[in-house]
Parts: C-alpha cells; sequence; structure tokens
C-alpha cells in the first residue's frame, strides 16, 4: 500500500509553456518605466534592444547574426522563416511530434511545395535525418516539445551545404547548446525554458538567411507580420527593437527579468546544468518504476525539458484503450485539485503520457516531492 505523501512542491509548477517561472520572481521586480508608453518611443524601443541584446549574449549568438522579436509566439517566427524563404530551391521537412508535423502541413497543404520530401517518425523516435540531401533546405524540431525527443547532435548537416536550415528550437534553446554554424534561421518563445509571458517569439537569423531573404521573392503573397524586407534588403531595424506589430511591453518586462535571473546564476551553462539535473531525477526514477517506460527509447535521444513518459504492466495492459487514455489524465487532475502539480497531463495529440518539465526555472527539490505523488495517485486508482 503507498501511503499519501506528506511534503508537497514549494512550487507546484510543471506545464511545458508557459513554464515555471524562476524561484523568487515576483510582479514587482518588474521595471514598469515603459509601461502606458509606445513601443516606438525612445523608452520602449529601448527595453526592446535590451531584450534582444541579453538574448544575444546569453545565448553566444555570433555577432553577424540578427536576433528580432516576432508576433504570434514560436509559431509565428517559425511560420515566417518558412514564408520567406521557402520555395527557392529542393526542401525537407523533418518531424517526430505534433508541433513538426504542424511545419509538414505548412509546407503541404499551404505553401505547396513542389519538390519537397517529408520525414517523419512515431512519437518517441526520430526519422534517419543523414538522409537528408545537403543540397535542401531543411526544417527541424531541435527537441520534440511534446514527445521529448531531441536531436543527439548535428553531424548530418554539413559545414558547407547549400540548403538553409530552419531550426524550431522553443523547447531547447536556454537547456541545450545551438550549433550556430550551422543553424541559419533559429526560433524560439518567451514562455518555454525561459518561463516567460506567450505571444512573442524569437527569429534568430544568420547571414546565410538574410542573403537568402534578399535575393528570392516566393510566390505566394506575404502577410504583413511576415514581411521581413523594406525594398530589396532585410528591415535591420526589426532586428533592433522596431517590432513589425505592437509587442506587450510588460510581457517584454518578464521576459527580461527571466534573462538577467539567468545572467545571475551563471547564464546559459548554468541553465543547462540545471535542466540536465532536474531531467536526471524524473528520467532515474522512471527507468526505476516498472509501471512506466520513457517515451524515447533511445537514451542519446531523450530530452532535458519536457520529460515525456507512459504506462505499461499488468494492470495498465488490462484496461480497455479509453480507460488506459484516462489513467494520465485522472492523476494529473487529482494532483492538480490538490495542488500538488499543475498541467503536467501529456500532450492533446500524443499517446497517453504525463510530461513533466524540467527547464532550469524548474528546482529539484520540487520535482523530488512531486513523484512520490504520482506513485500514491496511480496505487489510488487501483483500489
Amino acid at each position: 500500500m503507498t501511503e499519501q505523501p506528506s511534503l508537497k512542491p514549494e512550487r507546484p509548477f510543471f506545464s511545458s509553456g508557459p513554464t515555471a517561472k524562476h524561484k523568487g520572481w515576483s510582479a514587482s521586480n518588474l521595471e514598469t518605466k515603459a509601461f502606458g508608453r509606445s513601443h516606438r518611443s525612445a523608452v520602449g524601443k529601448a527595453r526592446l534592444k535590451y531584450a534582444i541584446d541579453l538574448t544575444r549574449e546569453l545565448l553566444g549568438v555570433p555577432d553577424d547574426y540578427l536576433v528580432g522579436i516576432m508576433p504570434g509566439s514560436d509559431t509565428g517566427a517559425l511560420e515566417c522563416a518558412m514564408w520567406t524563404m521557402l520555395g527557392a530551391r529542393p526542401a525537407t521537412v523533418a518531424a517526430w511530434e505534433s508541433f513538426g508535423n504542424v511545419w509538414i502541413q505548412d509546407a503541404v497543404k499551404q505553401l505547396k511545395l513542389k519538390d519537397l520530401t517529408v520525414l517523419d517518425a512515431d512519437y518517441g523516435e526520430i526519422p534517419d535525418l543523414s538522409s537528408i540531401p545537403q543540397d535542401n533546405d531543411v526544417v527541424f524540431t531541435w527537441n520534440g516539445t511534446t514527445s521529448g525527443a531531441r536531436i543527439k547532435n548535428t553531424d548530418w548537416l554539413a559545414d558547407d551545404r547549400e540548403g538553409i536550415t530552419i531550426n524550431d528550437a522553443t523547447s531547447a534553446i536556454f537547456a541545450q547548446e545551438m550549433d550556430w554554424a550551422k543553424l541559419d534561421a533559429t526560433t524560439f518563445s518567451w514562455q518555454k525554458v525561459m518561463g516567460g509571458e506567450a505571444q512573442h517569439g524569437m527569429l534568430i537569423l544568420s547571414p546565410k538567411a538574410v542573403a537568402r531573404i534578399e535575393s528570392y521573392d516566393p510566390e505566394w503573397p506575404l502577410p504583413k507580420l511576415f514581411r521581413l524586407k523594406k525594398g530589396d534588403k532585410v528591415n535591420r531595424a526589426i532586428f533592433e527593437g522596431a517590432t513589425i506589430n505592437t509587442p506587450s511591453l510588460l510581457a517584454t518586462e518578464d521576459y527580461i527579468l527571466a534573462l538577467e535571473w539567468a545572467k545571475s546564476i551563471g547564464g546559459r551553462q548554468a541553465m543547462f546544468e540545471r535542466a540536465n539535473a532536474n531531467a536526471k531525477i524524473v528520467t532515474d526514477w522512471v527507468e526505476s518504476t516498472p509501471w512506466l517506460r520513457n517515451m524515447v527509447s533511445d537514451p542519446q535521444q531523450r530530452t532535458n525539458t519536457g520529460v515525456c513518459f507512459v504506462f505499461q504492466g499488468d494492470y495498465y495492459d488490462s484496461l480497455s484503450p479509453e480507460d488506459q487514455a484516462a489513467v494520465p489524465k485522472t492523476i494529473a487532475a487529482k494532483l492538480d485539485e490538490l495542488d500538488v502539480g499543475y498541467d503536467f497531463n501529456g500532450y492533446r495529440d500524443a499517446p497517453p503520457s504525463l510530461r513533466i518539465w524540467c527547464g532550469g526555472t524548474v528546482e529539484q527539490e520540487d520535482l523530488r516531492r512531486l513523484l512520490p505523488w504520482i506513485e500514491w495517485a496511480y496505487a489510488e486508482l487501483q483500489k
């Protein structure tokens, strides 16, 4: 018999986006001088530029790359890259979970690319990326947000490849090192690893990506939110704080606060270490729990952010498919009601599962306290 634990997490925030605020976060710590001001005012643009500069510094983005704030979260930034750069040469879109499959649908149904290869794999697996021709443009997701599978490395991308690479890094960045030399358009959103607020995305462009944008005009119309050019050149003001549309300066200040916190604890290396330590706690527990299985079979492909796991064993296997699907939902709902853990049910399109966020804003002790509660909740189901 599993007894109900006595200790609850102090910060029961385990959602994969928006993710937990860092420990000590308080709205009273936000800088307020830009509130109520135009984003085009001197103070508004200065704060947006500061967010861009801090991002560049913390991520180690090369000096000749552009960093800009985009509307529409990671989706807006990633689709902007696809809409403005694809179609110039053959393309491959690789996916192994829900969001990557959205980019496939964009390429097939919306852009209707004429020379397109789709490369996909089931949840928990990664396709053979080495099969992608180096002449092709490629769209891929560095870290599968809804499956917990990440790429091992970028060895499959040649240093001198002709095609451009469009990298959705939203649940990897600030937790995993980016190989900037091989990345031409990298996107992410504030609400993932840094625990910021939603609706703002980041677009990081290499000189090669800038050259593509300036030399190529796609055959489809571009909505205003995707227009990066002014005349025949990239509008560099966008990458200096002059956003395409109105951003939230409140959300901007929240992102800045998270960046300053990350810098204060040691920058991205400290964030990597925190995510690795957090993920090890959850992954080791899954491995030692006979009625659980990591969704990703290859340990080298397991994420250090959104760890996803499914149920197995005699009791679970005896249930109908409908009852199996209800298991993780019931556990997550019960622990939410008890204020033990919020929003850690698996993604709606993924196999029935639980998904615990382990990014750097989460504390190890909170994870240690959560896991016995999952064991207790599962035992309660079997009574």
